[in-house]
């Protein structure tokens, strides 16, 4: 990793011009432009290499070297070095032979080694986020300084974050911004390969492609990507930060974690996963200590994949018999999460007020205070925009024009609160 943070900065992806320079196997590379002209009834040089990501010179060597096995014809030239092609009666057989192991087609992937040393490259190439960078993007949320100090730290030094406290405060929101936070785009591969098997990696669910200038300038197996964020609660289990076996497709989906180097894993709601905290906060020692997770293949073959996403923990549970602190030493930093101070809900209510084009009256905050006083309701980040959107909803559905009254401020906490319910 350290040879990588010596390089030029530049990670754009090269073009590999022979078969040697994708770092993959000639015989696996030829299986696979063959599956590719099996789906293609219209196929040429110039298609199969769109298809498969890679240069013609490439995909030309390939297609030839079906040509003499007698798995392909050719049925005439398009232009020069773009040949159209069909498959024989052998080819029909052999593809279907590998569909039955391998059902992928695709772009080709990019080796394992390939894949590390890219990761390991744009970590060296990342720059340093500015307070000022931190604070414009926490800029729609009302901190107290010492937590956005504490943020700052986080995504600059891109060491784990672990934030507990009360529901409703704003830890998603905060961990969601702390992702705003860092800057720049990074490289994904379609696929990887490791001996012969196939594990797809971008993933149009979480990954949001960047156009790159120049199509022809870059090694189009990869995508540059904006930085994934990758949100899981849950739904997460053991079983799910594994690589995920298709024998449908039979090849690999690449487990959320992979999916989010480079970018942000925020791990939502720790503690209400149908998993014991335990086992998930041991899964978690060996990524966190060493930067490298190890995943599995169904032959029973471990395989070591970089561990790079910014990780945030975000839980509302008592720690008190949820994380040991064996595990929080592991973690890079820790932030409780406060209920807002007067001040600060005054603040929030004030800013969404506005946010929404509506008046804002001092004298309907006090009413609002005081009825939480009242009540004896503690405060809650989330709780003057849930209520002030409920204002809006009573107005739409009576035909009139959004505004705050104290009226309408009482009926929305009835229809938030409930009527007479005790707090909660």
């Amino acid at each position: 990793m350290n040879d990588s943070c010596d390089s030029n900065n530049n990670v754009t992806p090269i073009v590999p011009m022979t078969v040697e320079e994708t770092q993959l196997d000639f015989n696996f590379l030829a299986d696979l432009a063959l599956k590719t002209v099996y789906t293609d009834a219209n196929c040429s040089t110039a298609r199969a290499a769109e298809k498969l990501c890679l240069s013609v010179p490439v995909t030309q060597s390939l297609l030839q070297h079906l040509y003499k096995e007698k798995l392909i014809e050719i049925r005439g030239q398009v232009n020069y070095m773009n040949y159209q092609y069909a498959m024989l009666d052998r080819g029909w057989q052999r593809a279907n032979r590998l569909l039955d192991v391998n059902g992928y087609i695709g772009p080709a992937p990019v080796s394992l080694q390939s894949y590390r040393d890219m990761v390991a490259r744009q970590g060296c190439d990342r720059e340093p986020i500015s307070p000022g960078f931190v604070k414009n993007a926490l800029s729609d949320l009302v901190l107290p300084e010492i937590t956005m100090q504490t943020a700052g730290l986080v995504a600059n030094s891109r060491r784990s974050l672990f934030m507990f406290g009360e529901p409703g405060n704003g830890k998603t929101s905060i961990a969601v911004a702390l992702h705003s936070a860092q800057p720049g785009e990074v490289w994904i591969p379609y696929a990887i390969e490791v001996d012969n098997q196939i594990i797809k990696v971008f993933d149009q669910h979480n990954h949001v492609r960047v156009e790159e200038d120049g199509s022809n300038g870059y090694d189009r197996r990869w995508i540059k990507i904006e930085r994934p964020l990758v949100v899981v609660g849950g739904e997460m289990t053991i079983e799910t930060m594994d690589l995920i076996y298709s024998r449908t497709v039979r090849y690999y989906e690449a487990p959320f974690q992979m999916k989010a180097n480079g970018g942000t894993l925020i791990i939502d709601d720790f503690g209400r996963q149908r998993v014991d905290p335990a086992d998930l906060l041991n899964r978690w020692i060996v990524p966190l200590e060493r930067g490298t997770d190890y995943l599995t293949l169904h032959t029973g073959k471990k395989i070591e994949i970089p561990f790079e996403p910014l990780l945030i923990f975000a839980t509302n549970l008592d720690l008190e018999g949820l994380v040991d602190e064996a595990f929080l030493r592991r973690m890079g930093y820790r932030l409780y999460i406060a209920p807002p101070t007067r001040e600060q809900y005054g603040s929030i209510f004030q800013k969404v007020v506005k946010d929404n084009g509506l008046v804002y009256d001092p004298k309907l905050l006090e009413f609002l205070l005081q009825r939480y006083e009242e009540k004896k309701r503690p405060l809650r980040c989330c709780e003057p925009r849930d209520l002030i959107y409920r204002v809006i909803d009573i107005c739409r559905y009576a035909g009139q024009p959004p505004e705050l009254s104290r009226d309408l401020l009482e009926l929305a906490w009835i229809n938030y609160f409930g009527r007479d319910k005790d707090p909660i």
